[in-house]
Order: structure tokens, then sequence, then C-alpha cells
């Protein structure tokens, strides 16, 4: 499920003001008490260059620090969302009071170097396999508070989202399936409790991809298969349902995998094992 343009920018507004709010409190024009020390009518401009080479991702998370904090200071972007940029190249100038710029600089690069950081993972591993078919997912294994953002830059990288929580998609895993009795009264279960929603089954062995497919399985997540195995896999199920492999992905055998013929790869490194990007604000 792809998130919606009013899921984003809702998530926006909430996510800006509770990173604010934690930052500089519940006074946003008196909490940074070291900004303070600046005369109130003090006025600067200030130049955001990013050390690394990157995409970026995460502007209107930063327009948005300014907007709730001091609308009137002025953002002048050199670079659009989603675009490669070099070391030493400038994002963005801002022009306004002293103490707004330096007070919500920390929030705005946090968000900044964060979704970017996603992004540029995204696009590196995406470039690696766009001579196959493959799509490449990302999991639920996102920094709490910030599910929507980070899955958003995922697909400012390239790769596309999995499911965005437990409500919009089925994910039947060991144990559900033990809970439930068996993979095909799990599925059944699935298709009574929400008709229509996508129904994925994980599986460790070629016995469990049998039952997944007699079951009626949308989607099935190849658990830990070997590059063999999902290829046999893959000419085994002949289109019956999406094949999803999962499990060690790595930058050795991610080729490979996509090689085989499966429809999906989903990677939790994506969102969970990330560097921020080098970002840096100098006063002019």
């Amino acid at each position: 499920m792809n998130l919606t343009i009013e899921q984003i920018q809702a998530d926006i507004q909430q996510s800006v003001q509770y990173a604010l709010a934690e930052d500089i409190g519940s006074d946003l024009i008196n909490g940074d008490i070291t900004a303070q020390l600046i005369p109130a009518d003090n006025t600067s401009h200030a130049r955001i260059i990013c050390r690394d080479q990157a995409i970026i991702a995460g502007t209107a998370w930063v327009n948005e620090v300014f907007k709730q904090l001091d609308p009137t200071v002025e953002i002048i972007w050199h670079i659009k969302e989603g675009q490669q940029v070099q070391p030493n190249d400038t994002l963005f100038e801002l022009k306004g009071s002293s103490r707004s710029l330096l007070t919500g600089e920390r929030t705005a690069l946090n968000f900044l170097q964060t979704l970017s950081a996603v992004a540029t993972k995204c696009f590196n591993y995406s470039e690696k396999v766009k001579h196959t078919q493959v799509k490449l997912l990302d999991t639920r294994k996102t920094i709490p508070g910030l599910r929507t953002a980070l899955k958003y830059a995922v697909t400012m990288g390239g790769c596309h989202n999995h499911r965005i929580g437990l409500f919009d998609a089925f994910l039947i895993k060991e144990n559900h399936i033990n809970a439930c009795g068996s993979i095909q009264m799990a599925v059944e279960k699935a298709h009574e409790i929400a008709p229509g929603k996508p129904v994925e089954v994980e599986v460790e062995s070629f016995q469990e991809l049998e039952q997944a497919l007699n079951a009626g399985a949308d989607i099935i997540m190849l658990d830990n298969f070997s590059i063999a195995d999902t290829k046999k896999a893959v000419e085994y199920t002949k289109g019956q349902a999406k094949l999803e492999a999962s499990g060690g992905i790595t930058d050795e055998t991610l080729i490979k995998i996509a090689e085989t013929g499966v429809d999906f790869i989903s990677i939790g490194v994506l969102t969970k094992d990330i560097t921020a990007v080098d970002l840096s604000m100098r006063m002019i």
C-alpha cells in the first residue's frame, strides 16, 4: 500500500510539532534559552551545505519546521526533492530572525539528514537491480514515530513500501500459523476478516510453499531461502502467486536474488541501518 498525499501532509505537521516540542519545550518563542543571548531584532542569512553525495528527501519537513517556528523566515531552495547532490552543494538558504534560524536548525536538519539517508540507501540499492523487474520493499523496521516519513523517503529513493502498518495487509508468519492451526486455516480466516485485503504468507520450506499456494495466498514470502531454492520456487510457482524474498539480504546476494525472477525483495536495512547525511549550516 502506498502512502496518500493526505497521510504524508498530516504526518509532516504532527511530527514536526512533536519534534519542536521535544527540542524547545512548550514555549516556541522563549524555549531556546541560548538563542535569547542574541538580541531579538537581529537578523541573519545562513546557507545549508551537504557534505556527502546524496539523494535529498524531506524538504517539506524543513519548510514545516520554520512555518511552525517562525513563518517570517525565508527559505530559498537550490535543489528539488529527490535530486542527487554532490559534496559541498548548497541545498538551501535561510533569511530571517537570528534566533529563529538557530532554534530551528537542529530540528530541520534532523529530518533532512535522516530522510535523505534513507532515500540515498534506497537509490543505491535500486540501481543495483534496475536491470530486473523486481521491486525492492521496505519493512516495519522503522524509527518509532517516523514510520510515515521514512516510508515516504523510501519512495524518493526508487524503492517501494510493503505494508504501512498492521492494518492495510495481512502478513501471516510462523506464530500466526501455529496459533490458527495451519496455513489453510489462517488464510481462510484472513479472507473472512477483511475480504479484499492482500494476504501474504511467510514460508520456510517447499512444503509450506505448496500449502500457501493451495490456500490461495496472494503473496508468498520466501524466508531465508537460498538463491538456488529461490530460483526453484519461482519455477514451481509459475505465477500462481507473487513471490517475495526476505531474510539475510546483503549487498553480495541482492543482485543474484533479483535475477531469480522473484517479484519482490524486502530489506529491513533500508530504514533500519542508515547513516545520516552530513549537513551543516553556516552563517553568511
